[in-house]
């Protein structure tokens, strides 16, 4: 897959390194000098095209014509915006990926602009957040299917209300599937009528709902307070 990143900062020069270490086939532009040096000590040079991203002359010389996804990645708003809209009208570049920078202007993207996936990196990481909050000592692993499911990780406390159930009886549906349980260092694939003990370890695939569920079983009974004292 050939993939043209428009900015060259740290998320830009970031991405193009993961995607160059998977294969990909990977073009980054970028016009200012200060971010230029870096880059070419980062990146391979045949990769780095120099010019204003806007500029459909440099993005032609960039090879926008050949790639299947554009990464708008810059610092300013409109300009990632001005690209997702030139590569899709233009240069008919199958998919656009667009970096919000200022969560105030995350409505403009859309399909007017041609943006396929906006990333609002404030409201990205203030989920991640409360996510990880609301989940106790549960481990996101990864996430699919553009983050609506996570593979989670978790060991079962002491006084969980999910040990000694039938994991058909936890209520847990279609929200979330345990894949494995590791007890005493050896995996098992679960059935219904498996029950959970103390420290198994399990990895499950679930909503945000489901996740919730499972973290609300697997509690621990008890959590510690701010001075100190225990309350249940």
């Amino acid at each position: 897959m050939n993939v043209l990143i428009a900015g060259g900062g740290r998320t830009g020069a970031r991405l193009a390194n993961l995607l160059i270490n998977q294969n990909y086939k990977v073009r980054l532009v970028e016009n200012r000098r200060e971010l230029l040096s870096h880059l070419h000590q980062e990146l391979p040079t045949e990769v780095i095209y120099e010019g204003n991203p806007v500029d459909p002359s440099i993005l032609e010389v960039a090879g926008i014509r050949e790639v299947h996804v554009l990464a708008a990645v810059t610092s300013d708003d409109s300009t990632n915006l001005a690209l997702c809209f030139l590569a899709k009208t233009v240069f008919e570049v199958p998919r656009t990926i667009a970096r919000v920078n200022n969560p105030n202007n995350a409505w403009l993207f859309n399909e007017k602009f041609k943006v396929d996936v906006a990333l609002n990196s404030a409201d990205v990481l203030a989920h991640l957040i409360e996510e990880e909050m609301s989940l106790g000592d549960m481990m996101t692993l990864f996430k699919i299917r553009r983050g609506r499911y996570s593979v989670v990780e978790e060991k079962v406390p002491a006084g969980a209300k999910a040990i000694g159930v039938e994991l058909k009886d936890m209520g847990l549906a279609e929200h979330c599937v345990i894949a494995a349980i590791i007890r005493n260092g050896v995996m098992t694939l679960p059935r219904g009528d498996s029950k959970l003990q103390e420290n198994d370890e399990i990895i499950a695939v679930a909503s945000t709902e489901g996740a919730q569920r499972l973290a609300d079983l697997l509690a621990h009974p008890v959590y510690p307070t701010r001075n100190g004292k225990k309350k249940e």
